[in-house]
């Protein structure tokens, strides 16, 4: 007897339908075909145990199983439960006339419960393209699949569950959420809020300007000076995700098992802070089992690396393409994928290596040589591309104890907000760009062109402070921002006096001056 089940293989961010065909004649050999791993190979092994613990016989007879298309490798465990159907509905055990209307995916422990998988969400939406009337799942995924509309989505606990529901015997009700309820209800839960943090106003500005424009930044100051502080609340002030986004960046989480227990769509915007031990593997992704690495994972929010120069050197230069590009191909011998990472890249660095150059309350024995090469530990093509760069003094503990609570994240989210709808508004007839730290050359010239005297106060900078060529096109995106913040149709020279301000590491004499 002939049996097909329906569940798919997942690829990248690709998702393709997986037909298994399963065929039970006379003899006593068990065949697998289509390119399946081992963890696929191992599911005969769960299989067999699941169904004799619960009161089903493994067949014994000729067992022909082919996973089509077959030339595509299939990875995981998810394949067991429509493997365990398949050859039930084979022996007779479940009527197979149903088995077209469903995909289904699931991991089988030996007791028979289905144990949750990876990438639930992108296959429930290839499901519903290929017109499937439901999609069955563990218990587990359920919240994540269920986003998905038009198709009926059903979490069960065990394989008997499935059995009861397809042969009829026990009904169960598709799982439904309301999306955008949940969506909308936890986008402002932030944990941490910018009125925590006590002076530090020329800083919160820089990252206010970053956020607005989604310029890249690095903070540079001695121990304790709040850098990471100020930046992990950096999420707390960006423009919330909308729906588009948070489908996306919920199936690259969902591609990774990264999604919480029970949680359906991500509302707020990723924060991913890798240790300086990273391999270049991890950060750009892929792997013998090809999975999203970091800065996939921070797509559409943050990522921050906390002292910048204690990573790998090699491993930084790989996000070199990627901040410009804001996608990352990984071509290997059997598989080329590309995943998103359109994202924030944020960095703190202390000044020198014993951290205390140009702090005013702690003496630097670091000679001019050590901190000039740990400097250089960041590669002029990667500084490059961030645009902004701060420097940080401590705060003293009498002004820490005097300073009134710092202004809210709420408050500066709204400002950032008004800046970023008049970018959208901007760019809305253009692809792929969706703020000014995404602008071209060209678009540069168009928006953030300035008048002759910002001209002359631009060569002069550039002149007097040894700013290289490179910084010229930054310089003016930061300082279209700062004019967005304020309202302003054209950029002013004081827009570009602040944008100046922030090219801190670009002075050829830096190391020497200090902050």
């Amino acid at each position: 007897m002939l049996v097909k089940t329906y569940s798919a293989a997942v690829n990248g961010l690709d998702v393709t339908t997986v037909t298994v065909e399963v065929s039970l004649s006379l003899g006593m050999m068990y065949h697998l075909t289509g390119l399946g791993d081992v963890a696929v190979k191992e599911g005969r092994d769960r299989i067999a145990a699941a169904m004799q613990n619960n009161g089903y016989a493994f067949p014994k007879g000729d067992l022909t199983i082919n996973m089509a298309p077959a030339d595509l490798k299939k990875e995981g465990s998810g394949f067991d439960l429509p493997l365990a159907i398949g050859i039930l509905a084979a022996n007779g055990n479940i009527d197979p006339d149903h088995l077209n209307e469903y995909m289904m995916v699931g991991e089988l422990g030996l007791d028979g419960k289905l144990q949750p998988v990876k990438g639930a969400l992108p296959i429930a939406i290839k499901a519903r393209a290929e017109h499937f009337k439901g999609l069955i799942v563990p218990k587990q995924n359920v919240r994540e699949a269920a986003v998905v509309n038009r198709l009926e989505v059903y979490g069960m606990e065990s394989m008997l569950d499935v059995i009861n529901f397809l042969s009829g015997r026990q009904h169960f009700e598709p799982t439904v959420i309301d999306t955008r309820k949940e969506f909308y209800e936890h986008q402002y839960n932030f944990d941490l809020d910018f009125s925590d943090v006590r002076g530090q106003e020329s800083v919160k500005r820089a990252l206010e300007v970053a956020a607005a424009g989604g310029h890249n930044l690095i903070m540079i100051g001695p121990p304790g000076s709040g850098k990471s502080m100020m930046a992990k609340r950096l999420p707390s002030i960006l423009p919330p995700l909308t729906l588009s986004e948070s489908l996306e960046t919920t199936q690259i989480h969902s591609i990774a098992g990264m999604l919480p227990k029970g949680s359906s769509l991500i509302s707020q915007r990723p924060f991913r802070s890798p240790h300086h031990t990273i391999s270049e593997v991890a950060l750009v992704g892929g792997g013998s089992t090809p999975m999203p690495g970091e800065i996939s994972l921070a797509h559409n929010g943050v990522l921050f690396c906390d002292e910048l120069p204690e990573f790998n050197k090699h491993t930084l230069e790989v996000l070199r393409q990627p901040l410009e590009d804001r996608k990352i191909t990984i071509s290997r011998a059997k598989y080329t994928i590309e995943y998103p990472c359109s994202f924030m890249f944020v960095a703190s660095m202390n000044p020198c290596p014993c951290g205390y150059y140009g702090d005013p309350t702690h003496r630097c024995v670091c000679t001019p040589g050590q901190i000039q090469h740990y400097l250089n530990k960041i590669s002029g093509p990667l500084l490059d591309r961030i645009d902004i760069q701060c420097t940080i003094t401590p705060v003293p503990f009498k002004d820490i104890s005097k300073a009134a609570p710092g202004e809210s994240s709420a408050t500066i989210r709204e400002r950032v907000i008004r800046a970023r709808a008049i970018q959208t508004e901007r760019y809305k007839q253009i692809s792929n760009i969706h703020c000014n730290a995404q602008m071209t050359e060209r678009m540069i010239h168009e928006y953030a062109e300035p008048d002759a005297v910002g001209t002359e106060m631009l060569r002069t900078a550039m002149e007097k402070m040894s700013l290289s060529a490179r910084a010229y096109s930054r310089i003016l995106k930061v300082a279209r921002t700062i004019a967005d913040l304020a309202g302003a149709p054209t950029v002013q020279p004081e827009h570009l006096a602040e944008a100046i301000s922030y090219r801190q590491l670009d002075r050829g004499d830096w190391a020497e001056r200090g902050f």
